[in-house]
């Protein structure tokens, strides 16, 4: 998967390993890495949110490349999307609500599939099982939607005897990966904007015709992932604007020459930033030395986290 200015995972792994291994101090199977990988992918954007809101408490410089909250704002356009929330008619006492966009609609990986006569089960290639499960999978044959099948196990298996067994077939396996990660701005009909309350607040505004919600001046719950729009006679036209979890990295091998050779084209890179390199190497040897047991591992890399925590402090 290649994303302009991505961080390389190969690179970031390899460099890595190289530091673990300068004093044989251990070594991080990349298994592991990936794990590590995606957690520390998930700290660094997490941590954008919380600088933002340090940094818009104080006042920024105007040069061009000195000033934080410009910079990390260039560093989340990357994830910023918007999307079609999907209406939901009320039900009972439960009011209608609104879901969320679950795809910013791009594609992560396909897999081209050509069966052969009788087989029913073909290993993911150019796609893995982590990505499948992040993912909304769409199978078609001939061009037409299928369902007769499951993928478990890095295995795609077809329901026995739901295709013709007389000749090939190409199947198309395309994942759309579910990423909604944070919410930014409700819209509606594209030019209002939807004012999040609580629900205590909407109790007082429902207690005067004045403050009662409109349709021109709507607001809207955000519960358990659902967004409850008042007035309630609104039921389409709802947009929202979010944050897109990034894919998980993916550090990817062929190993059948009985040693791991990396595999570029079923790999996935950091979606990060590639100025977020330094950082993303140094959270994950903090955790690797956690992991291989090494506290001067952990001890060094603390030390540079805590260094630049400070730093950007001041």
């Amino acid at each position: 998967k290649q994303i302009k200015m991505a961080i390389n995972v190969d690179q970031v792994y390899k460099t890595v390993l190289l530091i673990i291994n300068k004093e044989q101090r251990g070594y991080l199977t990349p298994n592991e890495f990936n794990k590590l990988a995606t957690q520390v992918q998930l700290d660094v954007l997490d941590n954008y949110f919380e600088t933002l809101n340090q940094q818009i408490r104080v006042p920024q410089n105007e040069s061009e490349y000195g000033n934080r909250y410009k910079s990390v704002q260039e560093k989340l356009d990357a994830f910023k999307k918007i999307g079609d929330c999907t209406y939901n008619a009320p039900a009972g006492t439960n009011p209608a609500f609104f879901t969320l966009p679950t795809s910013s609609g791009a594609a992560s990986g396909t897999q081209l599939i050509s069966t052969v006569t009788n087989q029913i089960t073909y290993p993911l290639t150019s796609i893995t099982q982590s990505q499948v499960e992040d993912s909304t999978v769409v199978v078609t044959y001939q061009g037409l939607a299928y369902t007769n099948f499951t993928i478990s196990g890095g295995i795609f298996s077809l329901t026995a005897g739901s295709l013709p067994t007389g000749a090939a077939n190409n199947i198309v396996i395309t994942l759309y990966p579910q990423d909604f990660y944070k919410l930014g701005t409700v819209l509606y009909k594209d030019d209002r904007v939807v004012q999040p309350i609580q629900r205590n607040e909407l109790a007082l505004l429902n207690m005067s015709p004045i403050s009662k919600p409109v349709e021109y001046f709507p607001v809207y719950l955000f519960e358990q992932n659902k967004v409850i729009i008042h007035p309630q006679t609104i039921s389409d036209s709802v947009k929202a604007s979010y944050i897109k979890k990034p894919a998980n990295p993916s550090w990817n091998f062929d190993s059948s020459s009985g040693y791991y050779v990396w595999d570029p084209a079923t790999s996935v890179n950091f979606e990060l930033d590639a100025t977020e390199q330094v950082n993303v190497i140094i959270q994950i040897l903090l955790y690797a030395g956690i992991v291989i047991k090494d506290p001067t591992i952990v001890q060094a890399a603390a030390s540079e986290i805590a260094q630049e925590a400070q730093n950007e402090r001041n």
